[in-house]
């Protein structure tokens, strides 16, 4: 009897524990929204608590609206890169402080470097880890936003300066490839794939490789315009965003984290599209590679102008989506609560000791080697 009690109780602690895993990471959308006990849609869609609720949650496909923690308001500001104590490394450890850091390390690495004599930071791509991708802390809501950097100049790798909503609005600066006198721009609305694209590529640059230029992205509530150097290359109006069939504004209307990487898109795992688009597969016995151990971009600093439509209180701290917000029309108001989480997540919700005590106590009694 007390090894049918133990083994009952050691499946039933099995059950539980992959439950817990199985909901920390079920999927989700805004038809297949978080469970109550794991509130929150990540940025990647994966439904957790703590960390999931920061940067990228999608209030839309959450449990419920507020489930999310609030996003931090704009501020206007000049990030100078190469001063990394603003810099998270690990974005896992951050608790939603935007006071305490400017920038967050999503995904792979960034070292100090210098070119052409300015300081600057630079991202990281290697063969077995990956590109690298930081994000702000801050959101901003409609403004200018500017990135001093060189690209890579390497097919299949791509270098970006993008602004991205939890709902996934989207605007884009990207240098795919070996492309390096072209740049292209792009706009996104809640992640929707138009039937035809919006992206145009802009000519007539100097060698983004070997020079530093300012790539800028003028967000309007009407119009959104893209800058070189201060010189306008491309303007789009909202109205010529309007899907004539539905009459929806399919504009870039929701606040959005500046997002600075570079990634491998010239790898088999990408759609044969997407690698052709980034000029090829990637050549990992490049000698620059294979010389350096790396692929590299350089970002120098980054400039923000807020332009809120309306201004903030002195007392509000961050942007909310309101009781209204539907797809086709998100409501955003500002709020003074807090953007800061309680603690960590508990991604999965069992050590990895106890799984391999309690695999170890369940593969005995099959074996029928255990007695108590």
């Amino acid at each position: 009897m007390k090894q049918i009690t133990l083994f009952s109780s050691a499946l039933a602690f099995l059950t539980s524990a992959f439950l817990v895993q199985a909901q920390q990471g079920a999927t989700c959308n805004s038809t297949n929204t978080c469970s109550s006990q794991y509130p929150c849609c990540s940025e990647y869609g994966f439904c957790g608590d703590g960390y999931y609720c920061l940067g990228g949650c999608n209030p839309l496909a959450s449990n419920t609206l507020n489930s999310c923690k609030p996003s931090p308001i704009c501020e206007s500001a000049n990030y100078t890169l190469s001063d990394t104590s603003r810099i998270l490394s690990n974005s896992t450890y951050f608790n939603g402080n935007a006071s305490e850091y400017d920038w967050v390390v999503e995904q792979g690495s960034i070292i100090n470097a210098t070119s052409n004599g300015e300081a600057a930071i630079a991202v990281l791509l290697t063969e077995n880890g990956g590109g690298t991708l930081l994000s702000s802390t801050r959101y901003v809501h409609y403004g200018q936003i500017t990135a001093r950097l060189k690209t890579a100049r390497w097919a299949g790798v791509v270098t970006a300066f993008i602004t991205m909503s939890s709902i996934k609005d989207e605007i884009d600066w990207e240098f795919p490839g070996n492309q390096t006198t072209t740049g292209q721009t792009n706009y996104f609305w809640e992640g929707v794939i138009p039937a035809q694209t919006a992206g145009v590529i802009e000519t007539g640059l100097t060698d983004t490789y070997s020079n530093w230029h300012d790539f800028t992205i003028d967000w309007q509530p009407d119009s959104l315009t893209f800058l070189v150097d201060g010189n306008v290359t491309r303007t789009i109006t909202a109205a010529q965003a309007t899907n004539n069939a539905t009459g929806v504004v399919q504009f870039p209307n929701t606040p959005s984290r500046i997002q600075l990487s570079i990634w491998p898109a010239g790898i088999s795992t990408e759609p044969q599209g997407t690698v052709q688009w980034a000029g090829g597969m990637i050549n990992w016995n490049d000698p620059d590679y294979v010389s350096a151990g790396h692929f590299y971009a350089y970002f120098q600093s980054v400039s923000v102008q807020c332009n809120d439509p309306t201004s903030p209180n002195a007392s509000d701290t961050s942007y909310v989506y309101g009781t209204n917000s539907s797809l086709d029309t998100p409501s955003i108001a500002f709020s003074n609560a807090s953007t800061m989480t309680n603690g960590a997540s508990a991604l999965i919700g069992v050590s990895a000791n106890a799984m391999s005590m309690w695999l170890g106590i369940l593969a005995a009694f099959a074996l029928g080697g255990l007695v108590m």
